[in-house]
């Protein structure tokens, strides 16, 4: 068969299914690998954001995150943008919700949530918003199933993580205590996990680097007046070394490129698999705590990631025989 005939068979869907299960299972692969590329940035950004919270009030952090992830994808999509301005119109329904659950809400009520709950009961917060992914995805308008398999490798690697935040106790979640920190933090999670089944939805004819220009455009938009009071009641802040460093972090890798590659992944494994990804995130975190701050990692923390890779690679393996 010559290229063309391959090209032709790819077009019409006559191409071989062998052809199509490898097509498939490479897609698969693509989107897991995308899915953990923006979990390890993620995780990379608590290290990050650490020198943030004693210098920079929450709101205007957030704020100047979006700034600098908005100057970093300009360049290459303004122009995009601008040829595709009667379409975008066309989709605002779409983008202003997008927008707001993805780049308003979510880091805003993160940090929100850090000025009055700890980082162990954020960490648990955190675990909860794979499954509600899958759930929202579920029974949202995707109708992704969840099946045996991904249900059980969920269920194994939130029992990990829970463990591990629980220092070897994983029922310390039924003695967590609710405050309001605790109520930000599930707001925070919804909204994350509500964003990532919307970008399952995302019409086909916005190109992903678009998408993102228009969601940090609107979403920086949004957070402006909440940005203007916080320099009116807290007064603003001092650049240097300590602030613009770990801005630049969150606003070019953790915004720009963690979003895009997590968008992708969703865009070629749907919400729940790239979900299950994400449950490594504490191990990531766990893994540069050791090696960047020197923290110690026993038998439990060792366990713990083992049952989080296991019910991971359970959760969202590719089988042998991928669908074509």
């Amino acid at each position: 068969m010559t290229v063309l005939d391959q090209e032709t068979a790819v077009r019409t869907g006559s191409e071989p299914r062998s052809v199509r299960s490898a097509t498939a299972r490479r897609a698969t692969l693509t989107g897991l690998g995308l899915a953990l590329t923006a979990t390890v940035v993620w995780a990379g950004s608590f290290v990050a954001t650490r020198a943030l919270h004693d210098s920079v009030p929450p709101v205007q952090a957030v704020f100047w995150r979006w700034v600098i992830a908005l100057l970093a994808v300009a360049p290459m999509t303004l122009p995009q943008v601008w040829r595709q301005r009667a379409v975008l119109r066309r989709h605002l329904r779409f983008l202003v919700p997008a927008s707001l659950l993805g780049v308003a809400l979510y880091n805003t009520l993160v940090h929100q949530a850090g000025l009055t709950t700890t980082a162990g009961s954020m960490g648990m917060f955190m675990a909860a918003s794979p499954t509600l992914m899958a759930l929202f995805g579920r029974f949202g308008r995707s109708g992704e199933r969840i099946g045996a398999r991904r249900a059980t490798g969920m269920l194994i690697a939130t029992a990990g993580v829970l463990t591990l935040i629980g220092k070897g106790d994983p029922t310390a979640l039924f003695r967590l205590e609710l405050n309001a920190g605790s109520l930000w933090m599930l707001a925070a999670m919804a909204c994350f996990a509500g964003y990532s089944v919307l970008v399952r939805h995302k019409p086909a004819e916005i190109p992903g680097p678009v998408f993102l220009c228009v969601t940090f455009l609107l979403g920086t938009l949004m957070l402006a007046p909440a940005y203007a009071v916080s320099l009116a009641v807290q007064g603003g802040f001092t650049p240097g070394t300590d602030t613009v460093g770990p801005l630049l972090y969150v606003g070019i890798f953790s915004s720009a490129v963690a979003f895009f590659t997590w968008n992708k992944a969703i865009d070629l494994v749907g919400a729940a698999r790239a979900g299950a990804v994400y449950y490594l995130q504490p191990v990531c975190v766990a893994l540069f705590a050791h090696l960047l701050l020197g923290e110690r990692t026993g038998p439990v923390q060792v366990l713990c990631m083992a049952l989080i890779l296991g019910g991971v690679v359970l959760a969202a393996g590719v089988r042998r025989r991928a669908a074509g």
